[in-house]
C-alpha cells in the first residue's frame, strides 16, 4: 500500500517500503542498536535482519493524516534502553518528516532482544 500526497502540481505516491527503509536506516544508525528484528511466526524465534531485509522488521500504517511506525529492534547489552528508544523516536520522526514531507504521528519502538557479546 502506498501513501498518497496531493499537491497543486499533482499526486505523489510513496510506497510503505520506502518509508520503512528510511526508518530502518535511521534507527540502526543510533547508538546501541544492533539491528532490526523479525519474529518467526512458525516458531516464535527472533532473528537479526540483514541490511537488505531491514524493512521486514518495520510496520508502517496510515492513520488519518499521518503515519504510525512500529520498529522491532535488537539492542546491545549494557546500554540505557530508554535513552536509545527516545533517540530513535526523535531521529526517525525528524528524518522522515524532513525527507518525505509526511506527518509522523507516532513511532513505536519494540525491543525484541538484547545482544550479549561473548
Amino acid at each position: 500500500m502506498a501513501i498518497l500526497i496531493n499537491s497543486e502540481l499533482g499526486e505523489i505516491s510513496v510506497d510503505n517500503n520506502v518509508v520503512a527503509s528510511i526508518a530502518g536506516a535511521v534507527a540502526t544508525s543510533c547508538y546501541g542498536v544492533v539491528g532490526m528484528a523479525s519474529k518467526s511466526k512458525k516458531d516464535g524465534v527472533i532473528k537479526l535482519l540483514k541490511r537488505e531485509n531491514m524493512s521486514r522488521g518495520i510496520k508502517v500504517d496510515v492513520e488519518g493524516s499521518g503515519i504510525v511506525i512500529d520498529l522491532h529492534i535488537i539492542v546491545e547489552y549494557g546500554v540505557n534502553i530508554n535513552a536509545i528508544c527516545d533517540s530513535i523516536v526523535h531521529n526517525v520522526r525528524y528524518k522522515l518528516e524532513h525527507n518525505t514531507g509526511l506527518k509522523v504521528t507516532k513511532v513505536n519502538v519494540l525491543v525484541e532482544s538484547v545482544r550479549v557479546k561473548e
